[in-house]
């Protein structure tokens, strides 16, 4: 009796987990498994068919399988195969990389990267220690100091520019990273420097001024749209150069300029990102309590130790998940760019445009370009890096610490 109560029991959750499982097979890992795939072939717009008698092909395709057989494109070219050597799209993407000059400009790269490392991890030694003969902070400036003399000794431009010639993949990845390095630091200073105004009693019209300053992430639901106002504002003739134009100035051709039309994406997805981080650290700061920001002035703790002291260290649970979320979704950015720049300026044919992110690249490759064997290679590329960043992520901010105690 116990025996059939037992198979009962684990009968009755695998019923339950059954459509969760099945989800997950025909949602995430049939998707990973079929981009895979393609990735080693070399499938566009010239082979757009599968040839249904391979059996890889005939099992993976959904043009192969009987109900969508009589639907696949006719005429359309000879079936794609795989590649020969197979890991030509991966080659095309990223194959110089592994020449002896590329090689040594990655190594330069990551020296300029240690010495910040060691700072990370030495302070961090150091905030333990009660007798302290260096603080915390001599040490990252120290880091900081040895990375920046590394930047200029080991001439780092130079061997950026050699990697970025390795192939589209650095190129684009690169230019994402660095938009996500300059739009998250710069959007969580805004949203703690107005989460700080707006969690002052004394200040008149506190929910006014909650409710405008949110309007930018309601408005990120229309991101192409209002990005479109955006472009409006920085083309030849819009208005910021028609204000200039008042003051006797002439504007520059914003869009027209790398540089210039990157800081344009990088200040139009601030202004839409801002209000999530303003809200979270709003939220956190109204958590605390209020006794020890009086224990601490009156012992004489000015505002910055306050700030140092109290109020970072305990809105640190509620700041780390929304910069791991918030990075992400930099990461992933297309709307923005893409209405503003449409991924340019171009400085050439097959050369990717100053503002062609991750997700805007490889919209091209598949929707423009048909690259289909190229943007799933790009794909794997992504999703494996991304994998290695959230694992790293998670162990360094530790969310889900507790979470399964």
């Amino acid at each position: 009796m116990s025996g059939w109560l037992g198979r009962r029991k684990w009968i009755t959750i695998t019923l339950f987990l059954l459509p969760t499982i099945i989800a997950i097979l025909v949602f995430n890992v049939y998707p990973i498994l079929l981009n895979t795939y393609i990735s080693f072939t070399n499938r566009n717009k010239f082979r757009p068919n599968p040839d249904c008698s391979v059996t890889m092909t005939g099992i993976l395709d959904p043009l192969c399988w009987p109900k969508f057989r009589d639907n696949a494109p006719k005429g359309l070219g000879s079936p794609y195969v795989l590649q020969d050597p197979i890991f030509g799209n991966y080659d095309t993407l990223m194959g110089k990389l592994f020449k002896p000059e590329a090689l040594l400009s990655l190594l330069f790269v990551a020296l300029v990267f240690i010495p910040i490392i060691a700072a990370n991890y030495f302070s961090k030694k150091q905030e333990r220690k009660i007798d302290k003969k260096i603080t915390s902070g001599m040490v990252w400036i120290l880091g900081l100091l040895t990375a920046v003399a590394l930047f200029f000794v080991l001439n780092l431009p130079r061997s950026i520019n050699e990697l970025m010639a390795t192939g589209d993949f650095l190129t684009v990845v690169f230019r994402t990273i660095l938009f996500v390095a300059l739009r998250v630091p710069i959007t969580f200073g805004i949203g703690l420097m107005l989460a700080l105004i707006l969690n002052s009693e004394n200040l008149p019209g506190r929910t006014f001024f909650r409710v405008v300053l949110f309007i930018p992430w309601g408005a990120s639901s229309v991101a192409i749209l209002m990005a479109l106002v955006w472009q409006f504002l920085f083309r030849q003739q819009g208005t910021i150069n028609q204000v200039i134009a008042f003051f006797g100035g002439t504007g520059p051709i914003w869009l027209n300029n790398p540089v210039l039309a990157f800081g344009v994406v990088v200040l139009a997805d601030i202004w839409f990102s801002y209000p999530f981080f303003m809200v979270s650290i709003l939220g956190a700061l109204q958590s605390i309590p209020k006794e020890l920001y009086e224990a601490a002035e009156v012992d004489g703790a000015n505002w910055w130790t306050r700030l140092s002291r109290i109020t970072m260290p305990l809105i640190r649970p509620a700041v780390l998940p929304a910069a791991v979320l918030t990075s992400i979704t930099a990461f992933q950015m297309f709307g923005t760019a893409f209405a503003i720049t449409n991924g340019g300026p171009v400085r050439g044919a097959s050369v990717p445009g100053a503002t062609e992110f991750v997700m805007v690249y490889a919209y091209k490759q598949i929707f423009q370009q048909q690259n289909y064997g190229t943007a799933t290679a790009f794909a794997v590329l992504i999703f494996i890096m991304l994998f290695v960043a959230t694992l790293y992520s998670l162990r360094v901010t530790r969310i889900t610490k507790g979470a399964y105690d």
